[in-house]
């Protein structure tokens, strides 16, 4: 198991038995959030889930590629940015 699994049950259990409350991390709480909002521009533009869709296993490598693409267009753009 790793350290951070094994440092979450650790920290799960009191001492005592009782389980203590899980502390939600901001960060993590607002990525949650973000990807709830862009499903649904997904759905809403592609009227379907990402689950229910009939793309091809090709298409989706396609579109990951095309993503991967972008960026590192957009790392580059950061990149000049800074000099």
């Amino acid at each position: 198991m790793s350290d951070s699994v094994s440092k979450y049950f650790e920290n799960a259990n009191s001492s005592n038995g009782n389980i203590k409350p899980i502390q939600k991390d901001p960060i993590v709480e607002n990525v949650k959030r973000l990807y709830d909002i862009r499903s649904k521009v997904g759905i809403d533009k592609y009227n379907t889930t990402l689950f229910d869709s009939p793309d091809s296993f090709y298409n989706f490598l396609n579109h990951l590629q095309e993503e991967l693409m972008d960026a590192t267009l957009y790392i580059e753009k950061l990149k000049n940015m800074k000099k």
